[in-house]
């Protein structure tokens, strides 16, 4: 297939394993920030391809598994009203609250509705005037401008009935955190190349001249990704420190100005808690004050809610690159995707999801009944 079968070409991604191979003289650790690329480099064993001295640690670029538990609890409990239809993207559904998560609402008889678009949510509103619609508005800078939108076009409609429960994040905050951690190892990243295509690069230069840190915008296909990291190994190996873009079919250094300029027209910077990390300042995106009529939050009253995480998960520790998935002791155990312990084990791009479908140690064959 066009676009797809050249970037998964097996022998040029060896070629670029190669010249790495050459290359590299110390060891190094670099992190994919975005939970496509940690799925792309388990799914094809791009890690399994690199020299020794080269290490990957997954980032936090999940946004399922980094919506904190407080906002899954608050969006449990907007869906358990019976005058609402509570509309999410698909990987929302089985993330874990508390006690339960949005598929057990919909078990129990919540109208609770999975969509491809916010402006589906939208035009159930219309279709529905005695109800309440609810958009679950989760994601990074990729997902932001389109929610933006569907709050605008819900406001240009007069309607009333809409809302979104806000939980947006940032990326470049996330990177900074990271880097400022007394338990970070990470010498390189690989940017996430969607939210630069909404966003460009503009943001990164000071990030890596303040950390000394190489950038290298990076795609999500195997060829994408590892001439990424080459083009970050070999930053660290000549001992410079610049943002370079490998993703240049897609990405541009100003991103899309049109999808920007929505965003602040209805978002504002906030700080945000990031499940199993914390609160990181100014790394998130809330309804600006002219748009707080459609804030679900406020409009059913559930602020109050607060969660507390599972003692048991490390998935704050997996998002930071401080621990891998397989060393979680609960890991493929008391912690599945049909259990949960937390969010990376059920979202399509966490990390622990990965590890699970594509990495999990075969079961030891049952032993053959006696004759």
């Amino acid at each position: 297939m066009r676009f797809i079968d050249e970037y998964r070409d097996a022998a040029a991604v060896q070629q670029f394993a190669r010249a790495l191979t050459a290359l590299v003289t110390r060891p190094w650790t670099i992190m994919e920030v975005c939970g496509g690329q940690t799925h792309a480099i388990i799914k094809f064993g791009v890690d399994e391809l690199l020299p020794r001295e080269v290490t990957l640690v997954h980032g936090p670029g999940c946004p399922v598994c980094v919506t904190p538990v407080e906002i899954i609890d608050q969006a449990i409990a907007i869906a358990s009203l019976p005058h609402v239809i509570f509309c999410s993207f698909g990987d929302m559904l089985r993330v874990p609250g508390t006690q339960k998560d949005l598929f057990s609402v919909k078990a129990a008889g919540g109208d609770v509705r999975m969509v491809y678009s916010p402006l589906d949510a939208v035009n159930l509103a219309r279709a529905h005037p005695e109800r309440q619609v609810v958009f679950f508005a989760v994601g990074f800078e990729t997902t932001a401008p389109a929610n933006a939108m569907a709050v605008a076009r819900a406001r240009r409609l007069g309607l009333k009935n809409f809302s979104v429960l806000v939980s947006h994040v940032l990326v470049p905050p996330a990177m900074e955190a990271i880097l400022s951690s007394p338990s970070n190892r990470v010498q390189g990243f690989l940017a996430a190349g969607h939210v630069c295509a909404v966003m460009g690069y503009h943001e990164y230069p000071p990030l890596a001249a303040k950390y000394r840190v190489p950038i290298v915008v990076t795609g999500f296909e195997p060829l994408d990704i590892m001439q990424g990291i080459f083009m970050c190994v070999k930053q660290l190996e000549e001992g410079r420190h610049e943002v370079e873009n490998q993703y240049a079919r897609s990405v541009r250094y100003e991103g899309n100005r049109p999808a920007q300029q929505l965003m602040q027209e209805v978002f504002e910077v906030v700080p945000r808690q990031w499940r199993g990390i914390g609160e990181i300042p100014r790394s998130g995106l809330g309804l600006r004050a002219e748009y707080q009529e459609f804030d679900a939050a406020r409009r059913f009253g559930v602020t109050y809610l607060a969660a507390a995480e599972s003692p048991e998960c490390i998935s704050g520790l997996v998002l930071q690159g401080v621990r891998k998935p397989s060393e979680c002791p609960a890991f493929g155990t008391r912690c599945t995707p049909e259990h949960p312990l937390g969010a990376t084990m059920v979202s399509s791009e966490g990390a622990c999801a990965a590890y699970y479908r594509y990495r999990r140690p075969a079961r030891p064959a049952a032993p053959s009944p006696s004759p």
